[in-house]
């Protein structure tokens, strides 16, 4: 995506962030940076990178909105009276420590000595360590910052991350990702919400509509609203639509597999990206022995449920060295970008590297529209 801080850019070029999935030991995964030019012709250069990373310090008192708060626990099954109780003495927007506070009031209760009760408060410590917020030094290269799982449900890694540029109905600028947090036994999808890739706020979301992986936000309101692709049933594409970026619920089926290489299932690589035909959607299809490939589909501008069109063939596969690796037989991306008319896609190779590959966004269109 374009980078916040544009300095530097040459005429008629941009600097973007990009961001990748870095695993270490024990497969657990994390967020990291880098940073580039593409000039006007569209050549990419990456800045240097460090030999070394540094995580961020972890604000001790986050703040949290207590409707949304209340909401979660609800749709976690603690609608207790005690629950209830302890949340009511607290404002719309309260600290850690408050609700800490609340929470020891109400141990001093007679229902406390309930079995209910220390569940329920087990889960309202999971759901407050599950919202936080991280900060980094501004002397740190974007190549130095790195996220690391810091809440229980991130235990066992932060898997794909999909950012994108939004823009607010003011114009005003925010940078917003979905991310699978996986504690070695369930996955949940997370949201980030960033101005300037150094103070991230880290929130759950709610909804009945936020579960398996492959949420990606649309990079503006449409009419009025949110919208979101995602893949709850593990198999078709679907999209959702919300009055607030937070609570997803109601996902409808917009794709599902039809070619062979993409029976087993579909999703998306990423933000949507709008052109004037449309919504460009880079997908991901799963053939038969889980090779991964790359295709595209075109979505109304007005009406992203209805498909103008898709590509019957793959737009990247992998070939040659690029089926041997981590995990054989994958190309994957999770996140394009637009940049004259060229579209710019990175996507990494059997999970051993990560390459950028360009193409003429007219020809693509021309073609996505022709598969109609």
């Amino acid at each position: 995506m374009a980078h916040p801080n544009q300095d530097g850019a040459p005429e008629g070029g941009l600097r973007f962030i990009m961001s990748l999935r870095a695993t270490g030991e024990g497969h657990i995964s994390s967020i990291e940076f880098r940073a580039g030019t593409i000039t006007a012709s569209g050549k990419i250069s990456l800045d240097k990178i460090s030999r070394y990373v540094t995580p961020p310090e972890v604000i001790p008192d986050p703040t949290f909105h207590k409707p949304s708060f209340t909401l979660k626990l609800g749709e976690m099954g603690l609608n207790h009276r005690f629950v209830i109780d302890a949340l009511e003495a607290l404002a719309e927007h309260f600290t850690l420590g408050e609700l800490e506070h609340s929470l020891s009031a109400m141990r001093r209760k007679p229902h406390a000595q309930s079995l209910h009760f220390d569940e329920a408060l087990a889960f309202i410590k999971w759901l407050a360590d599950s919202n936080y917020d991280i900060r980094f030094s501004d002397q740190l290269a974007i190549s130095e910052r790195i996220i690391f799982p810091v809440s229980l449900n991130e235990a066992k890694g932060i898997e794909d991350a999909r950012f994108v540029r939004f823009t607010e109905e003011d114009g005003s600028i925010n940078y917003y990702a979905t991310y699978t947090a996986y504690n070695g036994h369930n996955i949940l999808p997370q949201f980030i919400r960033t101005k300037d890739f150094l103070h991230f706020s880290i929130l759950t979301l709610n909804g009945d509509g936020v579960q398996n992986k492959g949420m990606a936000l649309f990079p503006r309101q449409i009419k009025g609203r949110y919208a979101m692709l995602s893949r709850q049933d593990d198999e078709n594409l679907l999209i959702m639509f919300s009055e607030s970026p937070h609570h997803w619920s109601d996902p409808q089926v917009i794709l599902r597999p039809e070619q062979p290489w993409e029976a087993v299932k579909i999703g998306n690589c990423g933000s949507p990206l709008e052109t004037e035909a449309g919504w460009l959607v880079i997908t991901h299809g799963v053939g038969p022995m889980r090779e991964y490939s790359i295709g595209a589909v075109l979505l109304d501008l007005d009406d992203p449920t209805r498909v103008i069109g898709r590509l019957r063939e793959p737009l990247l596969s992998a070939e040659g060295e690029e089926r041997e690796g981590y995990v054989p037989n994958v190309v994957y991306s999770c996140g394009a970008m637009l940049h004259g008319d060229t579209l710019v896609l990175p996507y990494a190779i059997s999970d051993r590297a990560t390459v950028i590959a360009t193409t003429p966004l007219a020809p693509l269109l021309a073609a996505l529209q022709a598969g109609a």
